[in-house]
């Protein structure tokens, strides 16, 4: 598979098969992944796996941390603005929608809709879950380093014939997946993944979200 077909090939699966992947296969993705660029060469990132009876303990851990209360809210980090702007605000709602539509839920169905949410805490079926953390002391430019290596880790994973999702929901439980994974205090959780083997027949994997066209983007300055 070469880059281009594996950037634009990759999607964010939430359907995963009963199936497997072994510690050494996670280790090759990671390998690759380890090139990634960052300032300085810091290479700030963590990576915290967990696959499994680990998996389970931390699936049965959040779950019983939920309880009654799904909507509790443990993040330390915005996953997007409280007051969304355009265009990003119907991009948002538009690939939600799309989503939904996949699964056969109506927007009035709240509890199947947080039934489907839930899932997130579940890995979507995934045999392999990956969160990611950086020390406390690092800023922006650490952030955007620890996103390359994110990119690099999902498309080695697609060379390799595995499929990702990138589970920014994993930020609302920080609190009780850091205490989980034991991160002191100094180490700060960004997100979770999920990773596996993707279900050609979940529907929602028929998903393919729109991208702008390029002169909606880029600004080309030629004199």
């Amino acid at each position: 598979m070469n880059v281009t077909d594996a950037i634009q090939s990759r999607i964010s699966t939430r359907g995963f098969l009963d199936r497997p992947v072994c510690e050494e296969k996670v280790r090759e993705v990671l390998k690759v992944a380890r090139w990634a660029p960052s300032g300085g060469n810091l290479q700030p990132w963590k990576v915290h796996v967990v696959m499994g009876a680990g998996r389970a303990r931390l699936i049965a851990t959040v779950t019983k941390a939920i309880g009654d209360n799904p909507f509790a809210d443990e993040a330390e980090l915005a996953i997007y603005p409280p007051k969304l702007g355009e265009p990003w605000r119907s991009r948002r709602f538009a690939v939600g929608e799309e989503m939904y539509a996949l699964l056969a839920i109506a927007r009035d169905d709240k509890p199947a809709r947080l039934q489907w949410l839930l899932k997130n805490y579940q890995f979507f079926g995934a045999p392999v879950g990956l969160f990611f953390s950086l020390p406390r002391q690092f800023d922006k430019g650490q952030w955007a380093h620890l996103g390359m290596f994110m990119q690099s880790l999902v498309l080695a994973a697609a060379d390799k014939g595995l499929a990702t999702c990138m589970q920014e929901a994993w930020a609302a439980r920080a609190k009780t997946v850091s205490a989980f994974l034991g991160l002191s205090d100094d180490e700060q959780l960004y997100c979770g993944m999920a990773l596996g083997y993707a279900d050609p027949d979940a529907p929602v994997n028929k998903l393919r979200s729109s991208r702008e066209e390029v002169d909606a983007f880029a600004t080309f300055i030629r004199k």
